[in-house]
């Protein structure tokens, strides 16, 4: 196991599907999987592995005598009978051992460290040592440079650079800081500078690395609803074939009696070949592949660095139908940058520049250092003299900027900020807008540019427009998702103008303007009421309701406690954009399920031209003309649909676990490639791959 560790924290590709450290634990776990409480789990194979055991005492019994039948010719059925419950044993245990790789390399990540416990929640208090695993929700830890973070939880004093490559992969250090969305921290990361006092958030076995270990380990994968729904189809199938099957025997002794009366012989159909219908007409192929379609999902998923909580979530994934985007840093690339200033009436574009700029001095934001810059370009900017005292932003205000005192004594009150936060601020001085900067605005907002208004004290100078660049390809994107049936929604603070602007640019079906969490759990609710499914992303506390709310809630691990355990999927490299692979990973899981139901039906009708009239055609030589593949012999037909079934699960494996690539089409059209692909690759293969089998045994006189 170390070796198969040391494979996965190398790259996470280079596990490939039928690499040694996975195939050599699978071969041996699919034995052990025989165990018959193992097997009950299947009830299709659990069918193939009660047949196995008869037709092997029947093998048994044929060496003694006491069965008609060639031992030799029983013998081989059961070795190939073995064979088809081993292959699907192997299929799930390779499915395992992949998911099973990635919980070793997080469990390589657990390591035993000592913290830094302090007697009161501030730094420069005292502090005891205390064993990570000791820790309780609520302790409070100093973490400082060189320090592992020894269990989650959140920041409340103190900002540092942290190392989470062993989480994420990616090699930049990230900020984390008190009181904002990015106080959330994971156990096994690394404090690189300064220091921080982290809360812890969870009790022991209940950590981030704890739950990601426990859910990528496929033993403990629960079934999901789809998967339990598809398993009493199977088994519906299964049971109208057993009953089939049954009364196949008796049918044949009065065919046999029916025919010595007339003079004829016939031969009683063997239970070696009833056993043999049975397990080649119930829905082997699919029985055996299930679980691990469903595994590999779940691993597929962890490839994408997304943690799922449940299969349940990766397949809701699959069947979402509304998508919750935000506008910022998903579908817009969230670095606003000013692009033009627009003087007011009277003012030059000199004093509206240097205004700008003088509001901005304090401004660490993108946008601020964009206002400064482009006010440089055009203008000397000289720095404020006197007393200056920042005023920061605020969800309240909606403004920023700078208060200066002169050395007269004079103020001025430099601010620059939303419109209509600046027209509030205006009026409630007994002062107005001037209707040519409302028009400005509005026109800035049409092009799908967000207007900052700047004013000095009582007069407003102008607009600067900040541009918010749309990503190349994400409207293409949107147009697949439109083809697939899924409805894209926008969710922006912006006003509705410029909200409708980049909406339109980009592509989406609807908007959300001017959004709060409690019109997001609203609009969530009101397409839930409809009966769709909705996915959503989100990283603040002030998402947690919604992410509740959602059907596939997607918490960005750069995010708060809360929202990671509102979510039902972490994405652990904080890409907004993620939300749409995941989606296609959900619908490439029920694609491939779909698609593996379909050709296992399907090449059912191949194995009834060579097993019906193998096994009736002593006692009704008429059902020869069924032998449309011609095959050699009655016993060579049994063998080689038996052979078949069993190899076409090995063949079938790597498609289950790299699942159907996806293809953004819409149901119907989807319906119509499956049918066209694999039922009607799953009625011709079997027709060629028994012959094939067959002209083989026949040329090496095997039977």
């Amino acid at each position: 196991m170390p070796y198969l560790q040391e494979k996965f924290m190398t790259s996470k590709t280079s596990l490939t599907l039928m690499d040694p450290a996975l195939v050599k634990p699978a071969v041996w776990a699919a034995f052990l999987k025989l165990a018959p409480r193992v097997q009950w789990r299947n009830p299709v194979m659990f069918v193939v592995y009660v047949g196995s055991i008869v037709t092997t005492l029947l093998g048994l019994q044929a060496l003694q005598g006491n069965v008609s039948d060639s031992p030799a010719f029983i013998l081989t059925v059961a070795v190939w009978l073995w064979f088809t419950v081993l292959f699907a044993n192997f299929a799930e245990a390779l499915a395992e051992g992949r998911s099973k790789a990635q919980a070793d390399s997080l469990k390589g990540l657990k390591k035993s460290t000592w913290a830094k416990k302090l007697k009161e929640p501030v730094h420069g208090s005292s502090w005891l040592p205390e064993q990570a695993e000791n820790l309780r929700k609520g302790d409070v830890v100093l973490v400082e440079a060189g320090d592992m973070i020894p269990v989650d939880g959140e920041v409340i004093q103190g900002v540092a650079t942290v190392d989470e490559s062993a989480i994420t992969g990616e090699s930049a250090p990230v900020v984390r800081e008190s009181g904002g969305d990015f106080a959330s921290v994971t156990g096994g990361t690394r404090v690189l500078s300064d220091w921080l006092v982290v809360r812890i958030g969870v009790n022991p076995g209940e950590s981030f690395l704890d739950r990601m270990i426990g859910m990528v380990e496929g033993a403990k994968r629960q079934k999901t609803p789809n998967e339990v729904a598809l398993t009493i189809l199977l088994v519906a199938l299964t049971i109208v074939f057993l009953v089939v099957t049954v009364t196949l025997l008796p049918f044949s002794i009065f065919s046999v009696e029916a025919a010595a009366s007339l003079g004829n012989k016939g031969t009683v159909v063997s239970i070696t070949a009833l056993i043999a219908l049975l397990v080649c007409l119930i829905p082997t192929t699919i029985g055996g592949l299930l679980s691990a379609v469903g595994v590999a999902g779940m691993s597929r998923m962890m490839q994408a660095n997304v943690i799922a909580t449940s299969g349940r979530a990766v397949e809701a994934a699959g069947d979402v139908d509304v998508l919750l985007l935000d506008k910022t840093g998903t579908i817009t690339h969230g670095n606003r940058q000013a692009a033009l200033f627009i003087p007011a009436p009277g003012i030059s574009l000199e004093q509206l520049a240097l205004c700008a700029a003088q509001a901005s001095a304090a401004d660490e934001t993108p946008e601020g250092r964009s206002i400064v810059v482009l006010a440089q370009s055009k203008v000397q900017v000289e720095p404020l003299t006197g007393t200056t005292t920042e005023v920061p932003f605020t969800a309240q205000t909606r403004m920023s900027g700078m208060d200066v005192t002169g050395a007269d004594g004079k103020q001025r009150q430099l601010r620059k900020g939303a419109v209509d936060a600046v027209r509030k601020y205006l009026e409630a001085q007994g002062h107005t807008m001037p209707p040519e900067v409302l028009r400005a605005a509005d026109e800035v907002s049409r092009r799908g540019s967000t207007p900052l208004a700047v004013v000095d004290g009582r007069r407003v100078l102008g607009v600067v427009e900040l541009k918010d660049i749309v990503k190349t390809g994400i409207k293409e994107r949107f147009g697949e998702l439109r083809r697939m049936g899924i409805k894209t929604v926008m969710i922006t603070g912006d006003n509705r103008l410029t909200a409708a602007a980049i909406a339109a640019e980009a592509g989406v079906d609807d908007f959300l303007a001017e959004a709060t969490p409690e019109d997001k759990l609203t609009l969530i609710r009101s397409y839930q009421a409809e009966g769709r499914l909705v996915a959503m992303t989100g990283d603040g506390t002030n998402d947690a309701p919604a992410l509740a709310q959602a059907d596939v809630a997607v918490a960005m691990n750069s995010g708060t406690q809360a929202a990671k355990e509102a979510g039902n999927m972490v994405d652990l490299d904080s890409n907004p954009t993620k939300l749409l692979e995941i989606v296609e990973t959900g619908k490439a899981l029920l694609m491939t399920r779909g698609s593996l139901t379909t050709f296992s039906i399907a090449n059912d009708v191949a194995k009834y031209f060579a097993i019906i009239p193998a096994i009736y055609v002593s006692t009704y030589p008429q059902l020869g003309a069924l032998n449309v593949m011609h095959l050699g012999s009655p016993n060579s037909a049994i063998l080689s649909a038996v052979i078949f079934n069993a190899l076409i699960i090995v063949a079938l494996i790597p498609l289950a676990l790299k699942g159907v690539k996806y293809r953004p089409v819409g149901a119907a059209a989807l319906l119509r490639r499956n049918l066209a692909i694999y039922g009607l690759g799953g009625l011709i293969v079997p027709f060629v791959g028994i012959k094939a089998i067959d002209l083989l045994l026949v040329a090496l006189n095997l039977v």
